[in-house]
């Protein structure tokens, strides 16, 4: 019999969570700064309210307002984070005491890719694989592949994965292996044995498989092993292209039907490429997530949905258990739509020369958000609630047909003719025609980054969400390794930032009212993220052309003014590295860290808000472009040994040459003037501004001159941008004397 103390023990946690105790000193910190601006405000009125101004200085101190009223805004963006830091604690191990291992719930895994040469086949299996071993009951796991690029070899190479699952699923678990994506475990120091050695000779098998077809473009005969598999292929007509295709949805894995090698179910795994059209808008990857949310609703419905990038392999098997325990725990906070856990990525080099860490982003910044209503979702690594994508908490809007309903359960197995039926008329590009689809119900249209915008709409609908960062990271993703592929990830970015910022769903007008001052600000740090562009190009070359024709812009030394200047950049530059540090990173990168924001601010901002405007006044810009994940081996080197990747002919790089350049120019101008007995104390922020830019632009210096492989920025672009910037700086001497 029980005792009394037995039958009153209070249950098992499944999580517990704090407040970091620096957010007491982040408000005091801010309040300062803030009386530290105004003051600097009442600086910059004094200097345009003198009557010795001439045209050019008044346009001076107006640039340089401009470029501090910029940086305040963002700054005290920044500060929203800051102001409620939250970590949260999961228990796992008390899971299975409190809930059964069969009440729990089934889960949908979107998996989506685009194009075959930028996304090989053969990262985008190994996700899967990672996910499909899951230590979850199989039968409840569907993983669904959506390939926007209608590539046959992405179908071949998951028809081969389906085949090595049977004998992976089943060796991940009677070893308990923890890397459980096939590539990272042979990669790492795994135990070698007689099974180890097979089950790798299987891989490497199926690899080779698929790197061939792959090589030759196309899925030749002696590939095809079996009836069902050509049955499969059939649909690639010779009209059969990436943009006009019919829909296809494949079921390659059935867990009603189809066991492992241990007579275990294995889990669903379904093939979707959705039907494309020229005449019809295609949404891109949200308009790819909508279609698998309806195929999934058909075929599955589970109730709780993970998407992720085709490159963000599962690094935890245990994941799911570690998101469940904040899902059923009714304490975390009302209206749970979303989990999200932060994107960590593999292949890092040391100093992480290209800031894609983006430790800010996806590691701080939603502990701040987490003390609030909720981080945003980033795309990948985050578990939904089905029910989150129709309506608010309590205004559930219902599709247009009952299939589709969060609460409609699935009776039919999946590969009756009916559902599949229905599953390829849901996925047809017409379907979503006068219906709440990207508006109302599933993924958001309306912006480029359909991640951010849909999290931040389902944030002002009612949901909220919480941050899982456990100490493993559950999911470990693939990284750019060349400059132009950083640039160009994030100059898409800023282009679908902006489409937000400046809608009627403004986080700064629509977000204050929906979700409150602090989260709304702190989803307008995103928004407005690309203005960084406006201070840093200012800062870039201003203070340097007018050093060149030493005019003192900005209070001298021995001025009391001068210690307002010192404080809010050291300030804010310190604040910046003790959370890098206490966030377990390192001075390293984050010095790199802040070199890539400058970086940024010439090229992927600044191109990316140019890009916005000229949409919105409607002349053609490029849309959107996927990111390659293909590793070239002289790249990966030069990346492992921290060396600078131009390569390219771009732009961005030209701007940015340019930028460097002048500021050598005016740096070594300044300090030999100052050797001469030049005016140091007056021009001493502007020597210190030029120095700073100098020692940040470094690995450029080294790239336009002393390097002579293949990485280094192309001559052309060098020596044009030596010609921009001395015209400029002869201009601007003609200018300012005039």
């Amino acid at each position: 019999m029980a005792t009394a103390t037995e039958k009153h023990k209070p249950p098992l946690p499944l999580h517990s969570h704090r407040f970091l105790r620096r957010r007491y000193f982040n408000r005091a910190f801010a309040a300062i700064y803030i009386l530290s601006f105004l003051a600097l405000l009442y600086h910059h009125t004094l200097a345009l309210s003198k009557e010795t101004k001439t045209l050019v200085s008044i346009s001076v101190s107006i640039s340089l307002l401009i470029a501090d009223l910029f940086l305040f805004f963002m700054w005290s963006t920044t500060q929203c984070f800051r102001m409620n830091p939250l970590v949260r604690k999961v228990f796992p191990e008390n899971l299975e005491k409190v809930v059964s291992r069969e009440s729990f719930p089934a889960l949908d895994i979107f998996i989506c890719t685009a194009d075959p040469y930028k996304e090989p086949p053969l990262t985008v299996i190994n996700t899967a694989l990672s996910v499909m071993a899951y230590d979850y009951p199989t039968q409840k796991i569907s993983v669904y592949v959506s390939d926007d690029g209608g590539s046959q070899l992405t179908l071949f190479a998951f028809l081969e994965a389906a085949k090595f699952g049977r004998h992976w699923l089943p060796f991940c678990r009677e070893n308990s292996i923890m890397e459980r994506c096939p590539d990272a475990y042979f990669s790492s120091n795994y135990s070698a044995n007689s099974k180890t050695q097979h089950i790798k000779m299987m891989y490497e098998k199926m690899k080779m498989r698929v790197e061939s077809a792959v090589a030759k473009g196309e899925i030749a005969d002696e590939y095809i092993t079996s009836e069902q598999e050509r049955t499969a292929f059939s649909k690639w007509t010779p009209g059969f292209t990436r943009q006009q295709h019919p829909s296809v949805v494949q079921v390659l894995l059935d867990s009603r039907q189809d066991r492992d090698i241990t007579g275990d179910s294995m889990p669903n795994l379904i093939y979707l490429s959705r039907e494309k059209s020229k005449t019809s808008p295609h949404h891109f990857k949200g308009g790819a997530l909508n279609a698998l949310l309806r195929v999934s609703a058909v075929l599955t419905n589970a109730p709780v949905i993970l998407t992720l990038d085709c490159d963000m392999f599962s690094n935890d098997p245990h994941t799911v258990q570690r998101v469940l325990c904040l899902f059923m725990d009714h304490s975390v906070r009302p209206n749970l739509g979303y989990i999200q856990l932060p994107q960590v990525f593999n292949g890092l080099n040391k100093a992480d020369i290209y800031g894609c860490e983006f430790k800010p982003l996806f590691q701080m910044n939603p502990r701040g958000m987490d003390g609030q209503k909720g981080p945003n979702y980033y795309g990948t690594g985050c578990f939904f609630v089905r029910r989150a994508f129709f309506g608010g908490p309590s205004s559930c809007v219902q599709p247009e047909i009952p299939e589709l309903s969060p609460d409609q359960g699935v009776k039919e197995p999946i590969m009756s003719e009916k559902i599949l039926k229905l599953a390829n008329l849901v996925a047809g590009c017409n379907y979503e025609n006068h219906t709440n689809w990207g508006s109302k119900i599933g993924f958001k249209y309306g912006s480029l980054v359909e991640d951010y915008y849909t999290g931040y709409r389902l944030v002002c609908e009612g949901w909220q969400s919480a941050f899982c960062d456990p100490e493993r990271p559950a999911f470990l993703g693939d990284i750019p390794i060349s400059l132009n592929d950083a640039l160009s990830q994030t100059k898409r970015w800023s282009v679908g930032l902006l489409e937000v910022a400046f809608s009627k769903y403004s986080p700064i007008t629509f977000g204050v009212q929906a979700v409150g001052f602090l989260e709304a600000h702190c989803f307008g740090h995103y928004a407005f993220w690309p203005v960084w562009s406006v201070p840093v190009a200012i800062y870039a070359f201003l203070p340097q052309l007018t050093l060149l024709n030493n005019m003192p812009i900005f209070p001298k030394v021995s001025d009391p003014w001068f210690y307002l200047y010192a404080f809010l950049f050291l300030g804010a530059y310190i604040q910046e590295c003790l959370d890098f540090i206490l966030a377990k990173s390192t001075f390293e990168r984050w010095w790199n860290e802040q070199r890539m924001w400058l970086i940024r601010g010439l090229t992927s901002y600044l191109f990316g808000t140019i890009e916005f405007f000229s949409k919105l006044v409607g002349i053609p810009t490029q849309g959107f472009n996927v990111t390659s994940k293909v590793v070239d081996d002289e790249q990966g080197k030069r990346y492992g040994q921290g060396i600078f990747e131009f390569g390219v002919p771009s732009p961005m790089f030209l701007l940015l040459s340019v930028a460097t350049i002048i500021n050598l120019i005016a740096f070594l101008g300044g300090f030999l003037e100052v050797l001469r007995g030049g005016n140091l104390d007056g021009l001493f922020v502007q020597l210190f501004i030029a120095g700073f830019a100098v020692l940040n632009s470094l690995p450029l210096y080294e790239a336009m001159v002393l390097r002579a492989d293949k990485g280094k920025m192309p001559t052309k672009t060098t020596i044009i941008s030596a010609f921009i910037a001395l015209g400029l700086c002869v201009m601007s001497s003609f200018m300012l004397q005039t």
